[in-house]
């Protein structure tokens, strides 16, 4: 092999640990040294300073590697998307409520004060206590965590946090503890807890009333009053958002927006390839960065078992249609395709009254793809559905690959 050819060989294998380094993140933006992860977390300290440059260039986010953790501070393109909930470690968990996301922010605030290790009880008893601030009560939040339902939101807070690799348990179950039976001792993994916070200030500093106006201030930039800067902002958030969003659609940006990516799509598309082997799919309606590989998605579509196969029904259904569709329409074709179909679903499912459920489940998994939307009419189905629609007319056509990456919801 000559010297020519050996060189070839090595910017190649690069290129390639690079772009397994970036997609490692991107499916996890917090990865340790110890545990499943840990071949990826070596892969992204070794090409971290590229990593670092990269990320924050294009899309404005950190990445801090050292011996034991790698964390990418991810911010979402979009700071309002309820569609991504937190979830424990796997996809069949319930998302978290608004209780749940309350109880985790009480417990990183009593586990950032505490010792080496703490008791899930003794962590149970600063939750409460520090649920007593009048502002929390004013806002209605209050926990006994006397009930068993809310001793189960506790359990599943410390579950994503294990997960996370916060913490580890040493002796206990979570389930002794919800029934009563006994208690549970972590270890509390701090230089993994002080890195978890994504935010590019700190909460206490925010003074905005509103939700909107809260989490705007959380990551909110320097000062942008000059053009560079406002290029490079809208940079950042264009980039973001094809990387974690199904479909950026043309009709969610402004007109300046628009006319950025109109003129930068090439080289913002190539950009997002390079490193991470998305595929740009460019129609009239939108931008989808197309995932060959299948797997920088937390939402699969066409999904398997019986959710993922009423999923697939609606959305040809939905397709089809010339406008928005009724809750209770959608419920209603749901009866009728277990008559058709019920033969090769979960017992439950063909159950009566299960419809209506069966059909929110859907909507909400197509809602998060960027496939459909809520509106007073109903669900209206979005152009990228017609990726799923029976007949010749396709918008976006099919491709062997499934929607892009999206891991928004995974980290506080």
């Amino acid at each position: 092999m000559s010297g020519q050819q050996l060189a070839e060989v090595l910017d190649g294998q690069h290129a390639a640990d690079l772009r397994k380094a970036a997609r490692a993140l991107l499916k996890q933006p917090l990865l340790l040294a110890r545990g499943s992860h840990a071949d990826e977390f070596r892969l992204v300290r070794r090409h971290a300073s590229e990593l670092r440059e990269w990320f924050d260039r294009n899309t404005g986010w950190t990445l801090h590697a050292d011996a034991e953790a790698a964390r990418l501070r991810k911010v979402p393109g979009t700071l309002t998307d309820p569609t991504h909930p937190a979830r424990e470690a796997t996809r069949a968990a319930a998302p978290f409520t608004r209780r749940r996301y309350v109880l985790l922010c009480l417990a990183l605030a009593a586990l950032e004060r505490g010792e080496a290790q703490i008791a899930l009880g003794r962590l149970a008893d600063q939750v409460v206590l520090d649920a007593a601030d009048p502002h929390l009560i004013a806002a209605g939040v209050e926990f006994t965590l006397d009930r068993r339902d809310e001793r189960l939101d506790l359990a599943a807070v410390v579950r994503l946090l294990l997960s996370l690799g916060v913490l580890r348990r040493v002796a206990g179950d979570e389930e002794a503890y919800v029934s009563g039976a006994g208690d549970v001792l972590y270890d509390v993994e701090r230089r993994v807890l002080a890195g978890l916070l994504a935010a590019r200030r700190g909460p206490s500093t925010v003074d905005a009333e509103s939700l909107e106006g809260r989490l705007a201030e959380l990551v909110a930039e320097t000062a942008l009053d000059s053009d560079e800067l406002r290029f490079r902002a809208m940079r950042r958030m264009l980039t973001r958002r094809l990387l974690d969003d199904p479909v950026l659609y043309y009709d969610e940006l402004d007109d300046v927006e628009l006319a950025y990516l109109t003129r930068q799509r090439g080289f913002l598309t190539a950009r997002i390839t390079e490193l991470t082997g998305l595929v740009p799919e460019v129609r009239a309606e939108g931008i989808a960065m197309v995932d060959p590989d299948d797997d920088l998605t937390d939402l699969r579509m066409p999904e398997q078992g019986t959710y993922g196969h009423v999923t697939l029904l609606l959305a040809e259904y939905l397709a089809a249609a010339d406008g928005p569709v009724g809750v209770g329409e959608l419920a209603a074709r749901v009866r009728e395709l277990a008559a058709e179909h019920g033969g090769f679903w979960a017992k439950s499912a063909r159950e009566p009254g299960m419809e209506a459920e069966l059909a929110e489940q859907a909507v909400a998994r197509l809602t998060a793809l960027g496939l459909v939307s809520r509106t007073d009419g109903g669900v209206a189905p979005r152009p990228a559905l017609a990726r799923y629609a029976v007949g010749p007319t396709v918008v976006i056509e099919p491709t062997p690959a499934r929607m892009p990456a999206q891991r928004k919801a995974s980290l506080p």
